[in-house]
């Protein structure tokens, strides 16, 4: 403080050395200007508003050093965050990639499957038309012989009726009616 005192006198009084006259004269404007300064620092540091000045400014360094340790430990809280989270996305990401993997395998067993059901259904039908296709030609041969019987019975009938003679017929129908009754008794 006392260093203060003499370098402000100092360069103070220095422009004093310039003026007319004695300097430590009351009639020296500077001189009086000097004096009221002097006293004027005196009523400060009586008023001890030097330390007040080193309270306040010690008191808003300890507010900065609170306000970083706060900023610090909030840094450190957000790192320990921000790690948490990167871990949890690490973790999900993970599950997704089992999800995705074991959804691909499910997709693969679904399409063995479903070529399965497929083929089996193939065959199911392939069965079913060439049961049709047998259960028709069955038909169409049916058809054929019955349409070649009738055919067959009307020409014998046509045949019979032009070499047939009356009394051909007669015993064809007595011989009919014999074994009739032979069969029936």
């Amino acid at each position: 403080m006392k260093t203060l005192l003499a370098l402000t006198a100092a360069v103070v009084a220095t422009p004093a050395f310039a003026a007319d006259g004695p300097f430590l004269s009351f009639s020296n404007t500077n001189f009086i200007v000097l004096l009221g300064f002097l006293v004027f620092i005196g009523v400060l540091v009586y008023a001890k508003v030097p330390s007040m000045l080193g309270g306040l400014l010690d008191k808003r360094a300890e507010g900065i050093s609170t306000e970083l340790e706060e900023a610090r430990a909030l840094r450190e809280e957000a790192q320990t965050i921000l790690a948490s989270y990167e871990r949890k996305q690490r973790e999900v990401q993970e599950q997704a990639d089992a999800i995705v993997a074991q959804a691909k395998i499910d997709a693969e067993a679904a399409a063995v499957k479903a070529k399965e059901v497929i083929q089996t259904s193939i065959a199911r039908r392939l069965a079913s038309a060439q049961d049709q296709i047998a259960s028709a030609q069955a038909a169409a041969v049916r058809d054929v012989r019955n349409t070649a019987v009738t055919v067959a019975v009307a020409a014998a009938k046509d045949v019979i009726a032009k070499q047939m003679t009356a009394a051909d017929a007669n015993k064809l129908i007595d011989d009919a009616i014999g074994d009739v009754t032979e069969k029936l008794h």
